[in-house]
């Protein structure tokens, strides 16, 4: 069983330079955070250290997949996830985090845990409504996009109909005259 200190890094020993680290996110990782968005997953994480004596810049490169539940079906599927991202950390008077990409600590922080930033990437690249490759109809031509079979969407779908319905009202004829 991994342990969350396994993703500190010590930036008090470190020199103002890049640093790379290499990280493996499995099912043990996942198994760090109470949560019930992923079942597991096999990802690779890649995290550039770039320090100087301001700022520490974070580059996360999160390649792999992740086990979710289909919310239409309840079967499990890898979900493919490739994601770039930035943290910023910045030193000042207080530990806050300025904006979601903005963080500030302390002149004296020994070690940074990186774990809860790798989790939040990745659920932030799981889409709100996951659905089973099943239910995606890909077409023949690889350059297409896939169409999606099935949408929730409200009664009035048809954008037709609406413009019909402008067409024919005696206000929009009064604005027409305008013209």
């Amino acid at each position: 069983m991994r342990k969350i200190n396994e993703f500190d890094i010590q930036i008090a020993t470190l020199s103002n330079k890049v640093h790379e680290y290499d990280f493996v996110l499995d099912n043990n990782f996942f198994a760090l955070f109470d949560q019930n968005l992923v079942n597991g997953g096999n990802l690779r994480a890649h995290v550039m250290l770039d320090k100087t004596d301001l700022l520490l810049q974070f580059e996360f490169k999160i390649t792999g997949t992740v086990n979710v539940t289909c919310d239409r079906s309840l079967d499990e599927f890898d979900y493919p996830v490739e994601l770039d991202e930035l943290l910023l950390v910045r030193y000042g008077a207080v530990e806050a985090e300025l904006d979601d990409n903005i963080l500030q600590i302390l002149p004296g922080t020994q070690a940074i845990n990186i774990a809860q930033h790798l989790f939040d990437y990745i659920g932030l690249a799981i889409p709100i409504k996951k659905l089973h490759p099943r239910f995606y109809e890909v077409d023949e031509d690889p350059d297409a996009e896939n169409i999606l079979i099935y949408s929730s969407g409200g009664l009035n779908q048809d954008t037709d109909d609406e413009d019909d319905d402008a067409a024919g009202d005696p206000r929009w004829d009064a604005l027409k005259k305008l013209k």
